[in-house]
């Protein structure tokens, strides 16, 4: 069964472009677009869409205050945020909001059908690119705070920097063992499957802000 896409972006250009892409991939299937948050609230009760790519600044409503009320509707959406590098001071109020993950406008064809297939079967998404300009906050009120050890704050902090577990290893003089374990660890307490999982959680829990 194909999955079924909504795409809502008012570059009408852009917009047609990715609708042409995602038709030509094996099981997707764009089932609507439109240029407006409002025409898409109108439609989504009537509707069922397993992905929606979601444009970040759009006139009229924009898109965190479309998936907040798109996620009223309908709290099972699941929502990616289309977004460019001068959308960063959005990027918190967004996954407040309920998305999903993020995706660069400039992503390559591979990139956005791995996003799409993540999403879809419950994981969470973010460009590469867009880790890698999230840095890392110690908030000592965090409410997860006093549940997490020094050692993993140390290792979340560098997780949401985009250090690989051999990086993290060199860093810290610890076996990469060690890092796994740490890390799983992490998984354990924070209930997520996967790094993405975990960037989520942290921008949630204030861990971290963007740049």
């Amino acid at each position: 069964m194909a999955i079924e896409i909504a795409i809502v972006d008012d570059h009408d250009l852009f917009r047609e472009g990715l609708k042409l892409v995602l038709n030509q991939v094996d099981g997707f299937h764009v089932k609507f677009d439109t240029s407006g948050g409002y025409n898409f609230l109108e439609v989504l009760p009537q509707q069922e869409f397993d992905i929606v790519l979601m444009d970040i600044e759009m006139p009229g409503i924009n898109g965190i205050q479309t998936t907040e009320k798109a996620l009223q509707v309908k709290p099972d959406l699941k929502i990616i945020a289309l977004t460019m590098f001068s959308d960063t001071g959005h990027y918190t109020r967004m996954i407040q909001a309920g998305v999903k993950g993020f995706i660069l406008k400039k992503a390559n064809k591979f990139e956005l059908e791995q996003a799409i297939r993540t999403v879809c079967h419950g994981g969470n998404y973010f460009s590469q690119e867009i880790l890698q300009k999230m840095a890392f906050r110690n908030i000592n009120q965090a409410a997860w705070y006093d549940q997490l050890t020094g050692r993993e704050i140390e290792i979340i902090s560098m997780i949401c920097q985009g250090l690989t577990s051999q990086e993290i290893s060199d860093k810290l003089f610890i076996s990469v063992k060690t890092v796994e374990t740490h890390r799983s660890n992490l998984f354990q307490k924070t209930g997520v499957k996967n790094i993405a999982g975990l960037i989520l959680w942290a921008i949630k829990n204030q861990y971290f802000t963007v740049r």
